[in-house]
């Protein structure tokens, strides 16, 4: 498969490179995707026109070339997560997709992918935010 690292931040939604536990590694990203109306551009968020920058904390994502809109949460549902991925549990290299939706994780919201060899769940959380780690009986 080879997945190509995006070569800049531009191209998209989300980025994250992590360090797990016992030497795992995750490097994931979502990728803008096309207008689906006109096909002529990637889909952004609206731009400040003072500044010139994206608003952060925009409810939808815009076409700058026909101006089409579709609802953040309709539009991020719809991408998919690429992961790079050195899975903590048995050191497995991989790579996979994942649909861009966060579940609950042990008691955080996070991005969920089944490692490929050993079938382990690994969540990718917000920055700062550490799962529940389970007691061992």
């Amino acid at each position: 498969m080879g997945f190509e690292l995006p070569s800049s931040m531009e191209e998209c939604v989300y980025f994250t490179r992590r360090t797990l536990d016992n030497d795992g590694k995750i490097v994931a990203w979502v990728e803008k995707k096309k207008c689906p109306e006109c096909g002529k551009a990637n889909m952004g968020k609206p731009v400040d026109e003072k500044t010139g920058k994206p608003k952060i904390r925009s409810k939808e994502y815009i076409c700058p070339e026909c101006k089409y809109t579709e609802e953040k949460k309709e539009h991020e549902e719809s991408c998919e997560v690429k992961i790079i991925y050195t899975c903590p549990h048995c050191k497995h290299e991989g790579e996979t997709v994942t649909p861009y939706k966060r579940k609950s994780f042990e008691g955080v919201k996070a991005i969920v992918f089944e490692c490929q060899d050993c079938g382990k769940k690994i969540g990718i959380t917000k920055k700062m935010a550490e799962g529940k780690k389970k007691k061992k009986k």
